[in-house]
């Protein structure tokens, strides 16, 4: 029998790093994920193939590129779509990471004198500053305890893509030469849209709300809860899911301008868009 092992086989690309999942594995549809008994996930290296897929904006923009070098560098994960979003920024920047080390620059621009900084963030402290928020304690409205769960990455990029494309809308119409009355009614209907997106998003943040009969875990029951409950119970629950989203953002780094020494804080996101191209 002949055999048909690659001889180079073992100069195949080697996991660089071990992650461990901020959300523990929890909240993976079974059969998605492979976790190994430490609950430590393999992170490989891109490769060749996988840099090009991130020169392509139409794919990074629908998600594919994101999906595809999710499915090359981690694969333990067997459907990139429904990582929850506690886990996908610590993915991003293990993949990074891995790929291109612990270090990655970024520029900011001061608010005072306007002079452009490049910064150099550790992606090792950026990893240790994620962590899971408490998704296991419901919030309590009256007789209702409404749980919560992370949302994936098919959801957030969904609510994302939804999100540009009526800002454009609405960057065209107000810069365009159509009468008042066409520029109403073309903002109108992207006020619509986002408000059902703002009402869906909700919804799928939310596992389950247990009355004091029952269980309800179906998103439709719960959308149409949300479209009709009072505004204050309404503003309870976007409150409380805004706050277990804001528990997950990265710390904002420190910057002194070398201008002017004035100080501020300059945000830092995993914007996906961008985040493999700044690299060289």
């Amino acid at each position: 029998m002949t055999d048909n092992t690659n001889p180079l086989r073992k100069y195949f690309r080697q996991p660089s790093i071990h992650l461990r999942l901020p959300s523990g594995g929890k909240f993976y549809p079974p059969g998605t994920l492979d976790l190994p008994p430490n609950g430590e996930i393999p992170i490989l290296p891109m490769t060749a193939v996988d840099e090009i897929t991130t020169r392509t904006p139409d794919a990074l923009f629908n998600g594919s590129a994101v999906v595809d070098i999710m499915h090359s560098c981690v694969p333990n994960i067997g459907d990139p779509w429904s990582i929850p979003a506690v886990d996908f920024n610590a993915l991003l920047a293990a993949v990074r990471l891995a790929s291109y080390g612990h270090e990655m620059e970024v520029s900011t621009t001061c608010p005072k004198c306007g002079t452009v900084h490049p910064v150099t963030v550790d992606l090792r402290y950026v990893l240790d500053q994620i962590h899971m928020p408490d998704y296991d304690t419901p919030t309590q409205i009256g007789d209702l305890a409404v749980y919560f769960t992370p949302m994936t990455y098919r959801q957030l990029n969904e609510i994302n893509r939804v999100q540009y494309e009526d800002q454009k809308i609405m960057q065209i119409v107000n810069n365009s030469e159509t009468s008042e009355q066409e520029k109403i009614e073309k903002l109108g209907d992207a006020f619509r849209r986002l408000t059902k997106l703002t009402i869906h998003s909700l919804a799928a943040s939310i596992g389950a709300v247990k009355t004091a009969n029952s269980m309800v875990t179906d998103v439709a029951h719960i959308e149409e809860f949300l479209i009709n409950a009072p505004k204050a119970v309404f503003d309870h629950i976007r409150d409380h899911a805004i706050k277990l989203r804001s528990a997950t953002e990265l710390t904002p780094i420190s910057i002194q301008c070398d201008n002017c020494q004035h100080e501020y804080k300059q945000e830092f996101t995993l914007d996906m868009t961008n985040f493999f191209a700044t690299a060289s």
